[in-house]
């Protein structure tokens, strides 16, 4: 039935052309924007979620900052210890060299007090944005720092900041605190004074079972400096003497030195040895008033024991620090990899395929003609009706 009222052909190409014509605004709008999922009228659930997780690359960005600012206070601290290493190695080289009875001591510690100065630069100037981890008080700071480390959301939407810990107690080259120096640089290597108490050997005519320890002191070079006398004097011993020597005769060496009534001239030499000797740590030092003499000798060989033993303190300290590097390094790339993949789990879901939606820009292009010529045709049906009447 022909209607001049109702053109039905003409609705329905009416209607799919203004369904093709939405088509193409919304592809047209993808290509320009370059998101399929613009708003959350275009797809609630994904764009919740990208926003979402847009919103945790934002915090993970500051991460990196946080993680760029803590691995610049690692690295500073690591290259103050490694450049400390080397100073310590040659003053255990200079002061074996002092060991010569040709070599004038006075000039030794010239070159000593040099390197003694620099270890005490390092120390206080490894400091990057007010931090230094070389140099601090190890009874009243926080001695845990903790660096940003990572930003994690769970299921539920709960945030949580991780960090990374760094434990700087062994790390401390000079201890500011006034009561109480632990520092490997700054520690008192002296130890305390020697007791009869403190002298001990289990077996007799074995002279490496003798051990004298003082209280607390890992490297106390008076303890140190009596035991070597008295391995000295047992390895003049021959015979009897040397088989049956015990603690008591180590004790007879030295009553003078820790107290004694009876006077010996060993005891007195060493009393006399260590007072030649200068300062208590790494940092001070002085061997330039020791001379030759056997006491002299066996007090320097004590120094140099005691200072390389903090070399190895230092050493393992280096180590310390080179593994938190490592580890921040690690997590720093681990950041950056993780805020690259969410951006790509981002693109997933609210990307526009540019080339998908070229072709179905193309295709609607081609079905807009279609309609406006179908609507042609329908509206021409219009005209035939008029020519009935003629």
């Amino acid at each position: 039935m022909s209607s001049l009222l109702t053109n039905t052909s003409a609705m329905v190409a009416l209607t799919t052309l203004r369904g093709i014509s939405d088509s193409m605004a919304e592809t047209q709008n993808r290509i320009s924007t370059g998101m399929r999922v613009a708003d959350a009228s275009d797809n609630a659930a994904y764009w919740s979620i990208a926003t979402t997780m847009r919103s945790d690359n934002a915090a993970l960005s500051a991460v990196q900052d946080a993680i760029g600012l803590g691995a610049a206070t690692v690295d500073v601290a690591f290259t103050a210890m490694d450049n400390a290493v080397e100073q310590m190695k040659d003053m255990v080289s200079n002061m074996t060299t002092a060991t010569d009875d040709t070599v004038d001591k006075t000039k030794i510690q010239s070159a000593l007090t040099q390197f003694q100065d620099q270890l005490k630069t390092i120390a206080s100037s490894a400091s990057f944005s007010g931090q230094n981890w070389l140099q601090q008080d190890m009874v009243a700071d926080n001695l845990n720092k903790e660096i940003t480390g990572s930003f994690t959301r769970d299921a539920n939407g709960n945030v949580t900041i991780e960090t990374i810990s760094v434990d700087t107690s062994s790390i401390v080259l000079v201890d500011t605190n006034g009561t109480t120096d632990e520092g490997i640089l700054s520690q008192n290597l002296m130890g305390t004074a020697v007791s009869l108490a403190d002298i001990a050997m289990g077996t007799a005519g074995d002279i490496s079972t003798l051990t004298i320890v003082t209280t607390g002191q890992e490297h106390g070079v008076q303890a140190e400096a009596y035991r070597l006398a008295i391995v000295n004097h047992y390895n003049t011993l021959t015979g009897t003497a040397k088989t049956t020597f015990d603690r008591d005769d180590a004790e007879l060496l030295f009553v003078t030195a820790v107290g004694g009534a009876t006077n010996t001239a060993l005891g007195d030499a060493m009393v006399d040895a260590l007072g030649d000797l200068g300062g208590t740590n790494v940092l001070d030092f002085d061997i330039g008033g020791l001379g030759t003499s056997a006491g002299d000798k066996v007090v320097l060989q004590a120094v140099i024991g005691a200072v390389d033993g903090q070399l190895q303190s230092l050493t393992d300290a280096a180590t310390d620090l080179g593994s938190a590097k490592a580890r921040v390094d690690m997590q720093m790339e681990f950041v950056k990899n993780l805020t690259d993949a969410i951006d790509r789990g981002v693109g997933q879901l609210v990307d526009a395929d540019m080339n998908a939606e070229s072709t179905r820009l193309k295709a609607l292009q081609t079905q807009e003609q279609l309609g406006i010529q179908a609507l042609s045709i329908a509206n021409a049906g219009s005209e035939n009706i008029l020519s009935l009447f003629r």
